[in-house]
């Protein structure tokens, strides 16, 4: 399998909206009362990088993983994101001060040795690695589960068709949606999701929308 074309243009970002609206009237009357898709990719963004950053906000609100990450960052003065050596160098306890759990600490470290031994590829190495080889690949990483993965095809590989059906605020986005009296498995969140392909990213976009009446993402 080939990897998917990188496209989340503005183009593209209109077109899905379009598609979604023709899905059935709850997704017309959502997209027109959010508006236009203001998904913003990170494609110069390193696929180490996009790890590390979605294990750092992974359970936490973004106001407390920005703290966190902000404090983090002043360990290394002058570089914009450490490298993986820099990581590595870093005493355990240093990174527990800044606000990391044990587990996550371990899991950076990890994902930092994993890049120095080729198994995190480069940004221009996973541009030619398909969806699920990539999420095969890096899920064998302590700590990093498909969630994460995704999280990187999304923001860094501008993957147009992914959705995260493990994640909370796409399965109760949809609930909501549907207004359904439970929140869908992400078995069901897969099934309905092949009507909203090939633009299920922009779909889980506007899904992350709906709980708590305010951007996420």
């Amino acid at each position: 399998m080939t990897a998917t074309e990188p496209d989340l243009s503005p183009k593209t970002l209109r077109r899905a909206a379009q598609f979604l609206s023709r899905v059935d009237e709850d997704w017309a009357r959502h997209v027109e009362a959010v508006g236009p898709c203001r998904l913003e990719p990170k494609p110069t963004r390193e696929p180490y990088e996009a790890l590390v950053r979605a294990i750092a906000y992974q359970q936490l609100h973004a106001k407390a993983g920005d703290a966190i990450l902000g404090r983090w960052l002043e360990l290394y003065s002058g570089a914009t994101f450490p490298s993986a050596e820099q990581i590595l160098a870093t005493k355990e306890e240093k990174l527990r001060a800044c606000g990391f759990s044990t587990a996550k600490v371990a899991t950076i470290r990890g994902i930092a040795q994993a890049t120095l031994d080729g198994i995190v590829p480069t940004l221009a190495e996973a541009r030619n690695v398909s969806d699920e080889a990539l999420i095969d690949r890096l899920t064998t990483l302590r700590g990093v589960g498909r969630w994460t993965v995704e999280m990187l095809l999304i923001y860094s590989l501008e993957r147009p068709d992914i959705l995260p059906i493990g994640d909370f605020g796409v399965r109760e986005g949809y609930r909501r949606l549907k207004r359904l009296d439970e929140t869908p498995t992400p078995r069901r969140m897969r099934d309905l999701g092949a009507a909203w392909s090939p633009y299920r990213t922009v779909a889980a976009w506007y899904l992350w929308r709906l709980p708590a009446s305010g951007a996420r993402r």
